[in-house]
């Protein structure tokens, strides 16, 4: 049986090239809410790598990323810390499970989040990414509120994912596949749940999202494919990093 080995479909990447491409990648999977959204990376010795303020997902570069300590203080890097960065903080702070964690405003994901929803899960596809999704409703200030930042972490307690009402999403896992995987799903599923519903209605899946890996690692081929493309769309990415 055919075992695909992940060093052989894209190049050797640094934590600064994986971040930097899972922004690109999701940016083409309509996380792409102007200047918003926010993904860190806790690092071995505690600190965190994250995507800076100023920079739109779709053109950062390795080199613009930035390390910022557990209070969100500059560490390395030339860019501004982005203003919703308490969000990731706190969930840091109360979840050691989680690696990484990525925050943004999908128009799909978005919208059932305003609608105060948790949309149905409807075909394969929308639950390959595993995980718990939940509905967090504790929208009192701006998540860039370190007190608002810890109401939403704390109603989110263990689960994978969140619609954040009135606001967006938020996505944890374990690496940068796990959260890449979920958070296509996720947006699948918010977009098909839509359509389904315009349609009158459908299925939800039966039983399939339960016996799907909940960790969102093993879908070996998925996250390095999105890789190849976007270094198809800028050849140059890598160079100087």
């Amino acid at each position: 049986m055919f075992t695909p080995k992940p060093d052989r479909l894209i190049p050797d990447l640094t934590p600064q090239q994986e971040l930097t491409l899972l922004a690109r990648a999701l940016w083409s999977e309509g996380y792409d809410d102007h200047l918003a959204g926010h993904i860190t990376i806790k690092q071995s010795d505690g600190t965190f790598l994250c995507n800076p303020w100023l920079i739109t997902w779709d053109e950062l570069r390795p080199e613009q990323i930035i390390r910022i300590d557990i209070e969100g203080r500059l560490l390395e890097g030339d860019w501004p810390v982005p203003l919703g960065i308490p969000l990731h903080l706190e969930l840091h702070k109360a979840r050691h499970d989680v690696t990484v964690a990525m925050h943004n405003h999908p128009r799909y994901g978005t919208i059932w989040a305003d609608a105060l929803r948790i949309p149905k899960c409807y075909d394969q596809s929308s639950s390959l990414g595993g995980g718990t999704l939940v509905l967090v409703d504790e929208y009192v200030a701006a998540v860039d509120n370190a007190d608002a930042a810890r109401a939403a972490v704390a109603a989110m307690g263990t689960a994978d994912m969140a619609l954040l009402a009135n606001h967006g999403v938020f996505v944890t896992g374990v690496s940068v596949r796990a959260v890449h995987q979920r958070a296509v799903a996720l947006e699948q599923r918010c977009r098909h749940a839509w359509q389904v519903e315009a349609l009158g209605g459908g299925k939800e899946l039966p039983g399939l999202a339960a016996r799907i890996t909940s960790d969102g690692t093993r879908f070996i081929g998925f996250w390095e494919a999105m890789v190849r493309a976007e270094l198809r769309r800028d050849p140059t990415l890598l160079e100087g990093s």
